[in-house]
């Protein structure tokens, strides 16, 4: 009989918990120094490597997905309304997201100590970075003037230029839509190439994972305390979550497909639980599309263009998990972000949802571009990552609702939404 293999989440969870127990037990064991010295560099290499795909995976992600709408030049209005709906949720998430951690602010949790400890750990730099911010005077426009690059390499080489980064690329990818096919199908075959390599490098890192997270958790000073605080973090995340799944998407179906909030989740629910199981938007799609089609009464036509569409640009419990996470980790540090960055995050979380994979692991990758556009350390990472793979497979759940929502809405302003069957699913797929 064959061995059967452990999937990555679990041997990601392995290192996980053997982090912890390191953790725990190095200070009273006296081994604290040589897990700095022999441990935590491997952690650091994670870290550094996550730092150096961050750029080019942007930068290929979003060039390739915004070429790739040149249906959009042919179906204007339903691919201006899918778009102009995924926009909106996902800043809608961010909000709800930021407004939740805000409210409960879970890094205060932490006694002063602890933040005082974590900002000379992982932070030396931030306080430098939030008086330049600070001492600069801005004017209302300035955060718009400033994702607008003046020199593209100076953007690409210092991470906390992400938005600029972000601009040039969906500027380039819409050139492409707009040129001739003949004469940019070269380039468009080249960044098909290279997003596909990039997403085979993420794989390799992430293959990597259990061994960097065991590092970064052992090489943390853990107790009860923390343990408390990361429970904090879970709740404000769930917590964000349910709002949107449970308050923000009804009145969505409610006000602008006439559609009952409990049919549509009992049509969509195999593709909830497929999504719960493997975090990852793209494998579940062929029963995102199949649920849609089926069980919510959406035509064809308009779910094999919105729901594709939507497993590349919407993400709204990424967006979410991105906006909780950031400023969690900010007040872990001991650092009160002001509007202006608390703004920065909304947008680098809106535009880097459109460039990112729909696979398990590469919302951490675009979590470090939110972290270091408001001039974060993202090895404060380590803070969140012994909880993010249960957070990664209810956001991924959220994430394909939300395509549903959008799909529903589209779909009925289009006349081709079957009412009766999206306000009565009595028959439901099997989610394999």
């Amino acid at each position: 009989m064959a061995r059967r293999k452990i999937p990555l989440y679990g041997k990601i969870l392995i290192g996980m918990v053997l982090g912890l127990v390191w953790g725990l037990s190095a200070q009273g064991l006296g081994l604290a120094d040589f897990t700095d010295d022999w441990i935590k560099p491997f952690g650091d290499i994670f870290i550094r490597a996550l730092k150096l795909i961050a750029i080019p995976l942007v930068i290929v992600s979003l060039i390739d997905g915004v070429s790739n709408l040149s249906d959009v030049a042919k179906l204007s209005r339903l691919g201006g309304k899918t778009i102009a709906f995924y926009l909106s949720t996902t800043v809608i998430a961010v909000t709800v997201g930021l407004l939740t951690v805000n409210l409960i602010k879970p890094g205060t949790f932490l006694s002063s100590e602890r933040r005082d400890q974590f900002r000379e750990q992982y932070a030396s730099d931030i306080n430098l970075k939030v008086e330049t911010v600070d001492a600069q005077e801005k004017g209302p426009l300035s955060i718009i003037v400033d994702i607008v690059p003046e020199n593209l390499f100076s953007s690409l080489s210092d991470n906390t230029n992400m938005l600029q980064v972000i601009f040039f690329a969906i500027l380039f990818g819409v050139a492409m839509m707009m040129s001739p096919k003949e004469k940019v199908a070269p380039v468009k075959s080249f960044f098909q190439g290279a997003n596909s390599i990039i997403l085979s490098i993420v794989d390799i890192i992430m293959r990597y994972a259990p061994l960097g997270v065991f590092a970064l958790l052992a090489s943390m000073r853990i107790d009860v305390e923390l343990v408390k605080t990361l429970g904090v973090f879970s709740l404000s995340v769930v917590l964000a979550l349910a709002f949107m799944a449970f308050v923000v998407y009804p009145g969505i179906l409610r006000l602008f497909a006439k559609v009952r909030f409990v049919p549509f989740m009992k049509g969509i629910l195999p593709a909830q639980i497929l999504a719960f199981s493997t975090s990852s938007s793209a494998a579940t799609l062929p029963v995102t599309m199949k649920c849609v089609e089926n069980n919510l009464g959406v035509s064809e036509e308009v779910s094999s263009f919105v729901l594709p569409l939507g497993a590349t640009i919407n993400m709204d419990g990424t967006s979410i998990h991105q906006g909780v996470s950031a400023v969690f980790i900010a007040q872990a540090f001991g650092i009160a972000l002001n509007l202006e960055q608390q703004l920065t995050i909304l947008l680098t979380a809106v535009l880097a949802s459109i460039g990112t994979a729909a696979v398990p692991g590469a919302g951490i990758i675009m979590l470090i571009i939110v972290l270091q556009s408001v001039g974060i350390d993202p090895a404060g990472l380590a803070l969140i990552l012994a909880v993010d793979r249960p957070l990664d497979m209810l956001r991924t759940v959220v994430n394909i609702t939300g395509d549903a929502v959008v799909a529903s809405v589209v779909a009925n302003s289009e006349d081709k939404l079957d009412a009766e069957v999206a306000n009565d699913p009595t028959t439901t797929i099997d989610a394999h």
